[in-house]
Parts: structure tokens; C-alpha cells; sequence
């Protein structure tokens, strides 16, 4: 089964806590001394997450493409970020905080990387390539293998006779 909602995504949910701890981070004054830096990562760790609900809601895998790949530029964005906030002098009180940032944006850039070559290679078009004719077929296949389910379950029960009266 498919996701319905953007929140539904594993990768949208890791994204948003990579936004979170980079936030809390932020929020700590640990980037005080840093702030061109501290606002460029928050605008990029945000964009990550933004990009994956934009891609998702456009309806073509087309435009999810293209957003997810602006998503995984935008992890990369925020891995080149911390690589140098570790290399500062003054980052020492933070290198386990980072060091969890970098492995977390990198899980995440994996996701995303699998999931577009999910997408490439399943020459599904996106929701709004579904027409009329494709969704009623749809829906009568739904409702075809509800009504199979429902006998099996019958039978199963025994609400249904299946001898053949031979007795």
C-alpha cells in the first residue's frame, strides 16, 4: 500500500527531526558566533523536508523527481555544513551533537536516493497520469477482491455450504 500523505513518509518524519535537532542546536547558541552559517544550514535543513512534501503533492513522478533530487541536494547542503562546523576550534563542546547531524542527514540522502530509483524503475506516471478509465478500473478490481475476501471468510466460517449436496 502506498503512502496517502506526505507525513506518512519515513523519510519526511526523519527530516523534520533533523530540522528539529539542528533547530535545538541553533537555539542552544551554539552557532552564535557563526550566524551567516547557522542561518544558511536552518534554511537548508528546512528545504529538505519542504522539497519531499512540494515533490510528493505536485502528482507526476516527474515533479516528485525533481524535488526529491532538490531534497538530497539540500541534505548534502546541511552534511557540507556540519563536515565544517566540525572542523572549527570551537566545536569541540559540540562533536557527538554533529556527529549524530552528519549520520542522520546521511540516512537521510540514502532514503531519498533509494526511493528515486524506486520511482525511475516502476513506470508508474503519478497520480495525475490516472485517469477516469484507470481509476474506475481500479476501483472495480478494490472491490472484486473485497467481495472475494468476503466469501473466503464465509466459507471459512462455515456460513457457506461448499458440499455439493451428495449425500
Amino acid at each position: 500500500m502506498g503512502y496517502r500523505r506526505f507525513e506518512e513518509l519515513p523519510v519526511w518524519n526523519d527530516s523534520i527531526e533533523l530540522a528539529r535537532k539542528v533547530f535545538e542546536l541553533s537555539a542552544g547558541g551554539h552557532l552564535i558566533r557563526f550566524s551567516g552559517l547557522r542561518n544558511q544550514i536552518e534554511r537548508a535543513v528546512v528545504s529538505i523536508s519542504n522539497n519531499i512534501a512540494e515533490g510528493f503533492e505536485r502528482g507526476t513522478n516527474e515533479e516528485l523527481l525533481t524535488f526529491l533530487y532538490i531534497a538530497r541536494g539540500s541534505a548534502g547542503e546541511v552534511r557540507s555544513m556540519i563536515q565544517l562546523l566540525r572542523r572549527l576550534d570551537q566545536a569541540e563542546e559540540m562533536t557527538g551533537r554533529l556527529a549524530e547531524l552528519l549520520a542522520s542527514s546521511e540516512g537521510i540522502s540514502r532514503q531519498l536516493g533509494r526511493w528515486v530509483e524506486s520511482i525511475k524503475n516502476s513506470g508508474y506516471k503519478g497520480e495525475r497520469s490516472r485517469n477516469a478509465e484507470v481509476r474506475r478500473q481500479e476501483s472495480e478490481s478494490e472491490r472484486r477482491c473485497a467481495f472475494l475476501a468476503q466469501l473466503h471468510s464465509l466459507r471459512v466460517t462455515g456460513a457457506i455450504d461448499t458440499s455439493h449436496g451428495d449425500a
